[in-house]
């Protein structure tokens, strides 16, 4: 009996018939695996650099105008969402731009306007406030500065897949650029 069972093993041994679908059943899975946390990471540093790109541009359009009207502002949040595609900026962001002038004492938040759907607060605080500014970024008085920011809700393309392991999950990314008015002491609102 233990010949017939050597025999037996031998030759289960020396069979390689099956050995293709046991390696595609391991392969596969690693390979969709690294292809979906590829095809995410992407999509979330695009998001990264669109923001940035983004709020560089709105900051930089306003800081160039000695007074803006409301159209303007519009056209610049316009111009801003246009710079995010492909991502729906309409439903999952906002842009916030703010005018914060020095005073003696600290520098206030002198007017603010939003776009978009879903806006959170503001990281420099809310109009006619006291501005909360970035460390060791300060603001003399009589000068001013334009703040443009901007937040998106990422959502993963394929959350909850227990192939990628959570690798990027829902999260607000957030980015602001901080510019001082090229024309003039301080930019302000026209009708």
């Amino acid at each position: 009996m233990t010949g017939k069972l050597r025999k037996l093993l031998e030759r289960f041994r020396r069979d390689d018939r099956g050995i293709t679908a046991v390696e595609i059943a391991i392969a596969v899975p690693v390979t969709l695996a690294l292809t979906l946390n590829g095809i995410e990471l992407t999509r979330y540093v695009l998001l990264h650099q669109k923001t940035e790109r983004a709020t560089m541009t709105v900051a930089d359009l306003v800081s160039q105008g000695e007074v803006l009207t409301i159209a303007d502002i519009n056209n610049i949040f316009t111009a801003g969402a246009l710079i995010t595609e492909p991502f729906d900026f309409g439903a999952n962001g906002a842009m916030i731009i703010s005018s914060i002038v020095g005073q003696a004492s600290n520098p206030v938040v002198e007017w603010q306007r939003v776009y978009g759907q879903n806006p959170q607060s503001s990281g420099v605080g809310g109009q006619g406030g006291a501005a909360t500014l970035p460390a060791g970024f300060t603001v003399a008085e009589s000068e001013s500065v334009i703040m443009a920011e901007i937040q998106y809700d990422y959502q993963p393309m394929f959350p909850g897949n227990p192939i990628l392991g959570g690798m990027i999950g829902n999260g607000t990314v957030y980015n602001y650029a901080i510019f001082r008015p090229r024309y003039t002491v301080k930019v302000r609102l026209g009708s």
